[in-house]
């Protein structure tokens, strides 16, 4: 997303500070991820490549695992090497589960990675998918003899697309089954600005926004409806001085920037045009199966780098309330991916649970009215709980996006 300038609340430096060490935290997790997923470390990268030898392993058509023979169990690091003349896919498997111990992705001709990982015992092997081509099984290596001191890298059952097809569906379905919600929400919220009741009007919009706010896995599929609904101003511009941008930025800039009703109703009803197009295009689109595994992440990640900054804020303050509807937009994506990662992911009770956790927090900032407590009101003690929580919460969500990555699973 683009960098706006928008009302930022002010806040104590040390807050700040803290909330900096909170997006360093997530940065470095990303970094983990990744490095997990294409090196296969599991978290125990360093120590692998401190005391493993380097083994050299070709991944080819006809040489697919070639280089490993036997081996020791415990630390081992490849130099895994695409003999191929196209890009690839090489993962490091059980030969009795086809659960994943390492993965190097996009691997291009010529090209060498090095995967390392901490194996115990059991039989493994090296699969090479060059592109467009079927799975390549290397030779069967057996490890008999491990004596671990390092946490064994962990295996994840592979994950195909025709696995998550079914979560994509139902996910696709419950989203069909708001956007009337969506569409009746954009309403009130015209007939309350054309009625020049903006008191009402702001209520509304807080409404239709936290109802969009919610549906965050879908957003790939709606196309160039999100930005129209709920985009952002161009970078320098505030939302108010965007002559180009429209829906809900828009509007919250208006409504809380003393702009006059006969202004703001031309927004407001290209508002129920564009949902009411959304509405009907989504019954021909698709929920991409990759997008709700990944989104279940990225909704809160974003939430934090968005909403809990202040960056997206345009005039209501209600960048908690936002939070709010994120967390739920990511139960609704963790849903249906329940029984895929229920026996792939040991700490899914404990992400949801600080999910729940992060949620209770969300809820004490909101008024017996049903006002919102301001980011920049938040005392400094507890801008940090709020920090801490959100982040440890996107840390324990981030493993999800990659069980849920599809890969091909070798017969």
């Amino acid at each position: 997303m683009p960098v706006v300038t928008l009302t930022t609340p002010t806040e104590p430096r040390r807050a700040w500070i803290v909330f900096g060490i909170a997006i360093l935290t997530i940065a470095a997790l990303i970094t983990l991820i990744a490095t997990a997923l294409s090196q296969g470390a599991g978290g125990h990268a360093a120590e692998a490549t401190a005391s493993a030898q380097v083994i050299a392993v070709n991944a080819g058509f006809d040489d697919c695992g070639a280089g490993w023979a036997d081996s020791h169990g415990g630390s081992l690091s490849f130099a895994v090497s695409n003999t191929t003349i196209a890009g690839e896919e090489v993962y490091l498997q059980s030969a009795d589960t086809q659960a994943v111990y390492g993965e190097v992705e996009g691997l291009g001709t010529n090209a060498i990675r090095t995967l390392d990982v901490v194996l115990g015992d059991g039989h493994y092997r090296f699969v090479c998918i060059p592109a467009e081509s079927d799975p390549i099984q290397g030779p069967v290596v057996s490890i008999t003899d491990a004596s671990v001191q390092d946490a064994l890298t962990p295996g994840i059952q592979i994950v195909t697309v025709g696995d998550l097809l079914p979560a994509a569906k139902a996910y696709q379905s419950w989203i069909t089954s708001r956007l009337p919600v969506l569409a009746a929400d954009a309403r009130a919220l015209d007939a309350a600005v054309t009625s020049g009741d903006l008191m009402t009007a702001r209520a509304a919009w807080l409404t239709t926004h936290l109802e969009y706010e919610s549906l965050g896995a879908a957003y790939g599929a709606f196309g160039d409806a999100d930005g129209a609904i709920n985009g952002m101003p161009a970078a320098g511009l505030t939302a108010l001085a965007d002559p180009d941008l429209t829906g809900l930025h828009k509007i919250e800039a208006q409504l809380w920037g003393g702009q006059p009703a006969a202004d703001i109703a031309p927004v407001t009803a290209q508002l129920v045009t564009d949902v009411d197009t959304l509405g009907t295009t989504f019954q021909t689109a698709r929920v991409n199966a990759l997008d709700v595994g990944l989104r279940s992440h990225e909704i809160l990640e974003n939430a934090i780098e968005f909403e809990l900054t202040g960056s997206a804020d345009a005039g209501s303050h209600t960048g908690l309330a936002t939070i709010g509807a994120n967390i739920a937009g990511t139960r609704e994506a963790l849903l249906p991916l329940e029984s895929i990662l229920s026996s792939r992911y040991p700490d899914l009770p404990t992400a949801e649970a600080w999910l729940d956790r992060s949620a209770a927090l969300i809820a004490s900032y909101q008024h017996p009215d049903g006002s919102w407590t301001a980011l920049g009101d938040l005392t400094q003690a507890q801008r940090e709980t709020l920090n801490s929580t959100l982040d440890q919460t996107v840390e324990l969500l981030a493993p999800v996006a990659a069980i849920c990555d599809p890969r091909t699973r070798a017969s």
